[in-house]
């Protein structure tokens, strides 16, 4: 059994935050320090911070270092300041929920310590960062405990996008089931969709199955119903920005053609996210906020090479939803989760809001 290499994308280091330029990344594993909140909104927009799990932590360590640059002292103004904050944060990125999450989290503890001063608050703020930290590493060991029993030994198996280590607080969730079943001795091969137009499929998930020394094999997007035509996948394992109540569920684009694409071919098709990643005001995906984002994305590779003409018209959608009847199982660290998703979510989660 070999040991598997996690990494660590975010941390503190002395004031400041310090984390992964996953932009740089095959070419150089580089490190870029956060001393303000502004460079932490900037790493989440230009994709530097990404996977809505990590969004969120890094959107909870910006919480704290924005406080702490503000000039206001007194109790009143630390609460309207944390709004605003949380505002700013929460602007960066539209579609990862845990985004909003974990910067409402931070604003609760603002509310809960009414007149308390500047020194103390930003201790129990930093306090609040590391549990929601803390937290999600305890979430991607039990969802990848959870879903190793649906991985068998031989199998083959197909992903979209970065959903490990880089993706979350270090292990990851669909590449942490990958991770935990070559723990318990299954011998695996992996199939990572390079997931354009941004890569990361390329870029980030064979970087970390390499160097946990899994086989992997990179295919270009529209090679993915091939192999599933010759039975050379046994299941998908993808990650996940939002979930609805229903169980539709928005992850990066490319990840519903998969759904369709298994549906047809009578492969199990698989969801892992932590409870986080849920949204149970949304009643189905179609309330999802769908990140557009910039068209040269699309026409060049990578920004450097222009690979279409210019003034061409691009759609840019950075997520697509995957309805729920696609969905073999969701898996949160509460266990897997089938159908009816609506009422097994509602029994595990609470109360679906009614204000959508």
């Amino acid at each position: 059994m070999m040991k598997n290499i996690f990494v660590s994308p975010i941390f503190w280091e002395g004031d400041h935050v310090c984390i992964i330029d996953q932009t740089r990344l095959p070419v150089a594993l580089a490190y870029e320090h956060c001393r303000d909140v502004s460079c932490v909104w900037q790493a989440i927009k230009k994709l530097k911070v990404r996977g809505a799990p990590l969004i969120g932590i890094a959107a909870a360590m910006g919480f704290v270092l924005g406080l702490r640059r503000s000039k206001v002292k007194a109790w009143p103004g630390l609460l309207h300041e944390a709004r605003q904050i949380r505002r700013y944060l929460a602007s960066a990125r539209p579609t990862a929920v845990n985004l909003s999450w974990a910067l409402d989290r931070m604003v609760r503890v603002v509310e809960a310590h009414e007149g308390e001063d500047k020194k103390k608050l930003l201790l129990f703020l930093k306090k609040e960062a590391d549990a929601i930290l803390s937290e999600d590493i305890q979430m991607c060991f039990q969802m990848s405990r959870h879903a190793a029993c649906l991985v068998k030994d031989g199998d083959n198996l197909l992903t979209v996008c970065n959903a490990g280590g880089l993706a979350t607080s270090g292990y990851g969730t669909a590449l942490g089931v990958f991770y935990r079943a070559r723990e318990e001795g299954k011998s695996i091969k992996v199939y990572a969709c390079e997931t354009r137009p941004l890569l990361q499929g390329a870029r980030l998930t064979t970087w970390e199955l390499l160097r946990n020394k899994i086989d992997a094999t990179l295919i270009c997007d529209n090679m993915a119903a091939d192999l599933m035509r010759l039975g050379r996948i046994d299941a998908v394992f993808v990650g996940a920005d939002r979930i609805a109540a229903n169980g539709d569920f928005a992850n990066k684009i490319g990840t519903y053609s998969l759904a369709v694409l298994a549906r047809y071919h009578k492969v199990p098709f698989y969801c892992v996210a932590p409870f986080s990643t849920l949204d149970l005001s949304l009643r189905s995906g179609k309330r999802i906020p769908i990140e557009q984002r910039d068209p040269q994305e699309v026409t060049s590779l990578y920004f450097k090479k222009p690979i279409a003409p210019a003034g061409v018209h691009v759609f840019n959608p950075a997520f697509d939803v995957t309805p729920a009847c696609l969905v073999s199982a969701i898996i949160t660290e509460k266990g897997l989760i089938r159908r009816p998703f609506g009422r097994n979510l509602k029994r595990l989660y609470g109360r679906i809001s009614q204000k959508h």
